[in-house]
């Protein structure tokens, strides 16, 4: 833990456990959660979202890797749309497959309840992401910070089968080298820059992204707040820690099989051209499995050897498996 006499920052990162579901988890700062959601779901005001309830949190599957990567909430609006609005710190395996997992859990949840199909209210599922999910790639359209995703029929283009909306906002594709824009980018450089600011930047100008900064001053924190904030920094580092170490120690090993395979594809090769030249003639395809599988059985220069011994008939006898 921090020495309790070290300076605390100004802000506390709204990206942890602690602080996310302190803004956006509480009745208190529920306006806040408000604003977000108008703010990203791009609603026109008689549209917008002017009341939620949080609903109660569902168990999640436990999975080590996720475990101080991800938090939701849950709230459903005076029109009945239930959002699942996440924070993902890490990028992990199967990240858009859980996504959409939970968003239809939440869905087929309502079931449980009594519901009848009919009755089943749309789904909207938020997820903010530290990191990019949709890079930028030649030939393709680019998918900008805030990107809304629904069923399309492919051939026409009509949308349709709403039930179950995604909302993704990928933090690091906001620009640094201006001042924020439109509230959009104001939520997004509060969650990417909070913890660095020594005070409200003057060019925030939406109540939404000021008011949430207040909130996540650290001179509000209890003792007992602040010690839960740091253990979940340090928890979240050693999170961070992990998933690095285990991918840089498969990319090593990843690495150790390229040059293993491509040294194996060489040596191949190499025979091939010796083999062929005692034949007088090229190898089949059946002939270069069985050259393959040898290879793999007595090694490139067991396979020397036995190429280089006996006559041609002897050696097209070995790769037809009957020498």
């Amino acid at each position: 833990m921090l020495d309790p006499d070290v300076m605390r920052p100004v802000f506390a990162d709204p990206k942890t456990d602690f602080v996310f579901k302190k803004l956006f988890g509480t009745e208190e700062h529920k306006h806040l959660l408000i604003a977000l959601l108008n703010a990203l779901l791009e609603l026109p005001p008689e549209r917008a979202v002017v009341e939620v309830t949080f609903l109660r949190e569902e168990e999640r599957p436990r999975v080590e890797e996720l475990k101080f990567s991800v938090v939701d909430v849950k709230v459903r609006d005076a029109r009945g749309t239930v959002f699942v609005v996440e924070m993902q710190v890490l990028q992990v395996e199967g990240f858009q497959k859980r996504v959409v997992y939970n968003a239809s859990k939440a869905y087929v949840a309502q079931l449980a309840r009594g519901d009848e199909y009919p009755e089943l209210d749309d789904v909207i599922a938020i997820s903010i992401c530290d990191f990019e999910l949709w890079p930028r790639v030649a030939g393709e359209p680019e998918v900008p910070l805030v990107s809304h995703w629904r069923m399309q029929e492919q051939h026409g283009g009509r949308r349709g089968l709403a039930q179950i909306q995604y909302v993704f906002v990928e933090l690091p594709k906001l620009p640094l080298d201006r001042p924020p824009g439109a509230e959009v980018e104001e939520w997004a450089y509060l969650f990417r820059r909070a913890a660095k600011l020594s005070e409200v930047p003057t060019f925030l100008h939406s109540a939404g992204p000021r008011a949430a900064l207040d909130a996540a001053r650290t001179a509000h924190f209890s003792s007992e707040e602040w010690e839960a904030y740091d253990r979940v920094k340090v928890a979240e580092q050693d999170a961070r820690g992990a998933l690095s170490f285990a991918r840089a120690e498969g990319k090593a090993e990843g690495k150790a099989e390229g040059r293993a395979e491509g040294r194996a594809e060489g040596e191949l090769a190499v025979l091939e051209r010796i083999i062929e030249r005692r034949l007088g003639r090229a190898l089949t395809e059946a002939e270069r499995g069985v050259l393959g599988a040898q290879q793999a059985e007595l090694g490139a220069d067991g396979v020397s050897e036995r190429a280089l011994e006996g006559s041609a008939e002897d050696l097209a006898r070995w790769l037809s498996g009957s020498g």
